[in-house]
């Protein structure tokens, strides 16, 4: 007997998240693709797999860049059963991401044009603790399957 569609969203949905904290270093980039591509390989998503590199290298790249955060925290999570959640914590409340309008001349300035590019969608939110803004989580997902 086939599994009913609503059990299976809500199998596929209750996918632990995965994260781990890095030093905010440019070099942190590489570790994370490898931690998103394994995840994603985890869940038979290899085929979201390079535009998820995409995303961890220019949101790191932000966060190293834009942030005095010692410290990042990425995040890989499955919020619904057809969307792939990948994110970057930091420290740095006042720091939000924006889209820069850089130059054909310039050499930076383009990570989140690229974000935007290949997400499905992306945003921030803001963090608090104990009434008190602790810091963002920049975020791109991805659909698994046709659109939601």
């Amino acid at each position: 007997m086939p599994i009913p569609k609503k059990a299976v969203e809500t199998v596929l949905a209750s996918h632990p998240t995965y994260s781990e904290v890095f030093p905010c270093v440019p070099s942190t980039a590489e570790t994370g693709r490898r931690l998103v591509r394994g995840v994603l390989g985890m869940w038979h998503l290899d085929v979201l797999a390079d535009r998820a590199e995409l995303i961890v290298t220019e949101l790191i790249a932000n966060a190293t860049r834009h942030t005095p955060c010692p410290e990042v925290r990425l995040v890989v999570g499955r919020p619904t059963a057809t969307r792939v959640r990948v994110g970057i914590v930091d420290e740095e409340p006042s720091r939000l991401p924006e889209l820069s309008h850089a130059g054909d001349e310039d050499e930076s300035g383009r990570g989140l044009f690229l974000v935007e590019a290949v997400a499905d969608r992306w945003g921030c939110d803001l963090q608090s603790a104990g009434g008190r803004l602790r810091g963002k989580e920049v975020w791109a997902e991805l659909h698994t399957e046709g659109d939601e």
